[in-house]
């Protein structure tokens, strides 16, 4: 009986002890590669020769591309707030990656202390279970056989004393071994914060990398756009300006660009877009302040309906209206005859309408209202047409004849994709 009373104090106290568990062979995550030092031009030299501090380096360079956007547009303009904007997102890289370089330190601080106090709570409670068992054995003395043991007063008066120092020491072991454990718990949450932190900020990261990349690009495309010119980027710069000046015309004629409620519908040919749709009327393109789908989305709109029809309904107009910068002229809102979007190469080919027609689409450009927007053709010939068109309410399937003439079309494109 005695046997089994003292097993069981055992087994309470490995319980008590083993809540929450000594598992904590974790391995601290390794760094996210990110572009080498060499590769880039130092965001903080930037800064340096300004002689602003790396501290207030991020809100220079913000306030340096508000003023050059607010500056004269020339493509040497834009090109500096090109520069400045990869020099920011390289300062935040830099940074991110300082953060977790700083982080996997910490947590490897973090695991030593835990592999320490995991040792240290082992032998804390190696001792606390002697302890008990011994304390229990002690606890079965009746206070007569002490002093039958005893030879003297003084004898039995300090045995009864150890005995009480004994327990004194036992209380402190046990808050010891309590301290340890919550020291422990405490270590492994920071641990696990700390982990989460590093991930995030691999994410952060991944994400600065990415931009960094599409500024780069950005940069070099617009170069190749205007071969370096400024004669051919401001030529190129009035064609889109001109063009959706022309949009705007139009949308204003037919009483402005409101915004509309479930207009998209699909079936068996693809699907119906409106640029006024709630989904992304609002939605800025190419992130261009003024430049919203519902007054200016009618292009984007029409290569989206036609790409449902081939198959990509995946592609939104709100999708092509976010894509790469590189998919608009010159930086505006305006989009250029290639564009990519998620993957798919899409081309813009001018094409015989009637002939066209037969085969597929076509994407028209109309002259109506004092301004200029396109439609989708869908079907038909010498001038009967059925047509979707992206801005009128509910505009699927309706006669283009209701609304334009034939005589209005300056324009005629089919899709191809890669």
């Amino acid at each position: 009986m005695k046997k089994l009373v003292i097993l069981s104090f055992f087994i309470f106290c490995l319980i008590f002890l083993s809540a929450g568990g000594f598992v904590f062979a974790q391995t601290p995550p390794d760094q996210t590669s990110t572009p080498s030092a060499s590769s880039q031009m130092s965001s903080i030299q930037v800064c340096a020769d300004n002689h602003i501090s790396v501290a207030d380096c991020p809100n220079f360079l913000t306030n340096k591309i508000n003023d050059l956007h607010g500056q004269e547009n020339t493509l040497s303009s834009q090109i500096q707030v090109m520069n400045s904007q990869i020099s920011l997102t390289r300062l935040r890289i830099e940074a991110t990656r300082q953060q977790i370089t700083a982080l996997i330190a910490d947590i490897n601080t973090t695991s030593k202390k835990i592999n320490g106090l995991n040792g240290y709570l082992n032998n804390l409670t190696k001792v606390l279970i002697d302890r008990i068992v011994a304390t229990y054995e002690v606890a079965t003395i009746q206070p007569i056989q002490i002093l039958a043991a005893s030879s003297t007063a003084s004898d039995f008066l300090s045995r009864l004393s150890y005995l009480q120092i004994a327990q004194a020491h036992d209380k402190k072991l046990i808050y010891d071994t309590q301290q340890a454990k919550d020291d422990y718990a405490n270590q492994k949450q920071i641990f696990e914060d700390k982990k989460k932190q590093v991930e995030s900020l691999k994410t952060q990261l991944e994400s600065y990398t990415k931009q960094l990349a599409q500024e780069q690009q950005s940069k070099r495309d617009l170069l190749t756009q205007t071969q370096g010119s400024e004669a051919n980027y401001q030529s190129l710069l009035a064609q889109a300006r001109a063009q959706l000046a022309s949009f705007s015309r139009f949308v204003t004629a037919q009483g402005g660009a409101s915004i509309l409620s479930n207009q998209t519908s699909c079936d068996s040919w693809g699907c119906y877009y409106n640029q006024r749709d709630s989904q992304w009327g609002s939605m800025l393109i190419n992130g261009q302040d003024g430049y919203t789908m519902a007054g200016y989305g009618c292009l984007i709109t029409s290569i989206a309906m036609v790409l449902s029809h081939m198959g990509h309904r995946e592609i939104l107009p709100s999708d092509i209206a976010q894509s790469s910068s590189d998919n608009f002229s010159v930086g505006t809102a305006m989009l250029r005859f290639t564009i990519n979007v998620k993957g798919i190469s899409v081309q813009r080919n001018g094409a015989a309408l009637d002939s066209a027609l037969q085969n597929g689409p076509v994407i028209v450009g109309i002259y109506a209202y004092g301004g200029t927007h396109f439609v989708v053709l869908k079907s038909g010939s010498n001038g009967n047409y059925i047509m979707d068109d992206p801005f009128i309410e509910g505009g699927h399937d309706i006669p283009f004849a209701d609304h334009y003439s034939t005589s209005s079309i300056f324009e005629a494109d089919t899709i191809s994709i890669n």
